[in-house]
């Protein structure tokens, strides 16, 4: 089970959900399943946040109580309304996080900002 993956630093996937509701697995897992349909995909538990990886990370997750945010890479600045803080990491690089609260949520819009981060990570 993906559960326990434990990476290096001794963090695992599962501490991650610990103390949430059970919706914020979900909405994970169709983030997860949305971004293996790209290609492969590793996950990456950090202290704060678990990495979506291809040759580096794409997409950065964190939880919380009744929801997650997630972080992509853009090589562009998104202006959209679903988009709760975009900031400028380098001269093509910004940070897009979306806020998300139910697992169909992870729509087509979300797939294709998922597909460019995964691109950028190649």
């Amino acid at each position: 089970m993906s559960h326990h993956i434990m990476n290096t630093n001794g963090h695992s996937v599962g501490e991650h959900f610990e103390n949430r509701e059970p919706v914020v697995k979900e909405i994970y897992k169709a983030i997860v399943r949305t971004a293996k349909k790209l290609g492969p995909v590793q996950q990456d538990p950090k202290k704060t946040s678990i990495h979506l990886v291809r040759k580096t990370a794409f997409a950065g997750i964190a939880t919380r109580k009744t929801g997650l945010i997630l972080t992509l890479k853009s090589d562009s600045d998104v202006v959209n309304k679903r988009i709760a803080r975009r900031e400028q990491a380098s001269a093509h690089r910004w940070h897009l996080e979306i806020k998300l609260d139910a697992p169909n949520q992870v729509d087509q819009e979300i797939a294709a900002w998922l597909e460019k981060a995964y691109q950028l990570a190649g």
